[in-house]
């Protein structure tokens, strides 16, 4: 009786379609919103911002564009890394050669730079599908790691090849380099990823949305009822390859402050793709569930076994998380493909039959 949709009526078309159309979910979006920015930045130590909250958010925001791309458009990828390396080396770039620009502005534009360059990787997948698309796409990760190694302009001739984030300030605050402090960061990375994840919602939701959905589930009866696919896909390409270029940029400016090619190398294109099957795909909230799992995973390892007083190395830890990310993934594979995005639906509809279960 809590949390039932008995007796919510819709007498617009506006609030039929809404993105929340219950008001126990508004009204807990609005709760966790608050907490968000309103009590985690005054409560959670610099540990947790840093090691936690902050990369959990841009992965998320990365995984949210290859979800865009293949869990609702069907299109493989394997070069989110390469993507997400585009939007941080553009964002360098755009940084040094305009300082007196807010650093946001360079951040969101740089997410432009990898939109191009994932239209013009995504041109064969208006020839080809499914295992030759994802090898194009490889291809690409692989030539974009190179030209991040090989291409010295990239870094400004930098003797190190690493990029080297300055200082810049918002209002007199800095929320870039050695003196940004990391609620400061956090703030700004929470801000970016709830617009974008709004902007996320309103397109797959809208005529946009529901082209990529008829394109993924039959592309030929979609191009048989007036869709062109060769613009749907490559807007897909380009959505997805813009949300994993702002995440980059965020990743090298407000999470690590330097970087080198290896932050961008395939492993970082498995590691998004394994938070979208494990998260759930065609759904943006399995981008956050995955990716708070995959990045949570280590942090739990690590912890756990020392606050029971077992010693655990490094290295254990790190081939246990391989092992359970490994088994998580076969599980949802094989048990529920829609990953944890669709076991928080079962918990939701429990809830609303609760406490009549029939």
């Amino acid at each position: 009786m809590l949390y039932r949709e008995v007796g919510q009526y819709k007498t617009t078309y506006e609030a039929d379609h809404a993105i929340f159309p219950l008001l126990q979910d508004r009204v807990g979006i609005i709760v966790i919103l608050a907490l968000a920015f309103l009590v985690v930045p005054f409560t959670a130590s610099e540990f947790v911002l840093n090691s936690m909250l902050i990369p959990i958010l841009i992965f998320a925001l990365a995984a949210i564009g290859l979800n865009l791309l293949t869990g609702y458009a069907g299109l493989i990828s394997l070069g989110t890394g390469g993507f997400m390396g585009v939007g941080a080396y553009g964002c360098y770039k755009l940084a040094i050669a305009f300082p007196q620009v807010n650093i946001l502005i360079p951040i969101l534009v740089s997410g432009f730079f990898s939109a191009a360059v994932g239209v013009l990787f995504g041109l064969p997948s208006l020839r080809i599908k499914g295992f030759y698309l994802a090898v194009a796409t490889l291809a690409a990760q692989f030539f974009l790691s190179w030209c991040f190694v090989r291409v010295p302009w990239l870094v400004n001739y930098n003797v190190s090849g690493a990029i080297e984030v300055p200082t810049r300030t918002l209002f007199g605050v800095p929320i870039t380099g050695p003196n940004a402090t990391a609620v400061t960061r956090y703030l700004v990375v929470l801000a970016i990823v709830v617009a974008m994840t709004w902007l996320a919602s309103n397109l797959v939701h809208g005529r946009i949305g529901r082209m990529w959905m008829a394109v993924r589930d039959m592309d030929i009866a979609a191009e048989l009822i007036g869709i062109r696919l060769y613009r749907t896909k490559l807007l897909a390409f380009a959505v997805s390859s813009f949300y994993a270029g702002v995440a980059g940029a965020m990743l090298v400016f407000l999470w690590l402050g330097a970087s080198e090619a290896d932050s961008f190398d395939i492993n970082a294109s498995f590691l998004v793709l394994f938070m979208v099957i494990i998260g759930g795909l065609g759904s943006l909230l399995g981008s956050y569930l995955g990716s708070v799992l995959i990045l949570g995973l280590p942090i739990v390892l690590r912890t756990l076994p020392s606050s029971l007083g077992l010693p655990v190395n490094s290295a254990t830890v790190e081939h246990l998380q391989f092992m359970i990310v490994g088994a998580l993934i076969i599980f949802f594979l094989i048990v529920e493909p829609n990953g944890l995005a669709r076991l928080w639906q079962i918990g939701k509809q429990k809830l609303r039959v609760w406490p009549f279960p029939y």
